[in-house]
This record gives C-alpha cells, sequence and structure tokens, in this order.
C-alpha cells in the first residue's frame, strides 16, 4: 500500500494569492477614498462646531468679543471644544484661526493634499461653511 502526501500544490497556491491580490487592487482604493471622504467630512462638522463655539464664546464675554485663537476655546471651565480641536489638527485636517474684537476666521487645510483630503474649508462669523480658502467659496447645504 503506497501513502499519499496530502497538500496544496504550488499552482493551487499561486491561484489562491492571484486571487487575494485582485480583491486587495479592488479593495484598496475604495477604502482610501472612503477614509478621505470621512476626513472631509468631519473637518465639515468641525468647522461647525468652531463656529458655534464661538458664538457662544463672545455672547459669554462682556463686552461681547470673539476669542484671539483656539487656545480661548478649550483652556476655560467648561471648554466651548476639546483639546485635540483646540490644537488645531484633527482628522488629517489643520485648522487655522484668526480673531479680531467683531471677526474672525478659520481655514481648515489637509494636512497632505490628495491624501487626507482634498478640499480646503473657510468659515467666518457669518457661521456659513464654504468649500475654499476664502469667504468667496461655495457654500456647503
Amino acid at each position: 500500500m503506497r501513502l499519499r502526501k496530502r497538500g496544496f500544490t504550488l499552482v493551487e497556491i499561486m491561484i489562491v494569492v492571484a486571487i487575494i491580490v485582485l480583491l486587495a487592487a479592488i479593495a484598496i482604493p475604495n477604502l482610501l477614498r472612503a477614509r478621505l471622504s470621512a476626513n472631509e467630512a468631519t473637518a465639515i462638522a468641525a468647522m461647525r462646531t468652531l463656529s458655534t463655539a464661538c458664538e457662544s464664546f463672545r455672547t459669554a464675554q462682556s463686552p461681547p468679543n470673539y476669542p484671539a485663537d483656539l487656545v480661548d476655546l478649550w483652556n476655560t471651565t467648561p471648554p466651548y471644544i476639546d483639546s485635540v480641536l483646540g490644537g488645531g489638527n484633527k482628522s488629517g485636517y489643520t485648522f487655522s484661526y484668526t480673531g479680531a474684537n467683531t471677526t474672525y476666521t478659520v481655514v481648515a487645510t489637509p494636512q497632505t493634499a490628495n491624501v487626507t483630503g482634498v478640499r480646503d474649508f473657510y468659515v467666518d462669523q457669518s457661521g456659513v461653511v464654504r468649500v475654499g480658502n476664502t469667504s468667496n467659496g461655495t457654500p456647503i447645504e
């Protein structure tokens, strides 16, 4: 009686590897696009949060003034925003805040263009979040 070795042949293993590579080639770009879209959605939500926080901060001041920088929004008790957003970076975006007594602007830019995000976002005291880095951008509905 002859013993038969059990196992996979080289051809069978190569077919399985080829199928795995094909599935990865299809799935990975979709996962990267999903992460990029999630980062942009988070940036838009953060812009709305910053706008609301600035208005809340302003109404709590006497006389009413907007904060001078992001630190003023999270270095209070209770804080208006979390320390991550107050640090100026969140979900692959960098948030640049410029404030004066009666105005403010926030610009969100991707930390790595076309990797963490594609679009810039802008908001000012009007509360309208726009695509682009100036008030001339397209409003987000």
